[in-house]
């Protein structure tokens, strides 16, 4: 194999994992996690009285 044969192969090879990730960004499924990722930096930075799910626990 020549070079410019490897650089072809591995141009493709980057081009199919490129839109690879591409549609695994913006599949649907990926949506809820995506959005709850978006929303940290707008909540409450002080996790220690709440539980899991995010409520303040009493008490």
């Amino acid at each position: 194999m020549g070079s410019v044969t490897v650089h072809s192969f591995w141009t493709v090879v980057m081009l199919v994992v490129f839109i690879g990730i591409i549609v695994w960004a913006w599949s649907g499924k990926r949506k809820k996690a995506f959005d709850e990722a978006a929303r940290i930096p707008l909540e409450d930075g002080d996790d220690a009285g709440q539980g899991a799910s995010g409520e303040k626990k009493h008490g």
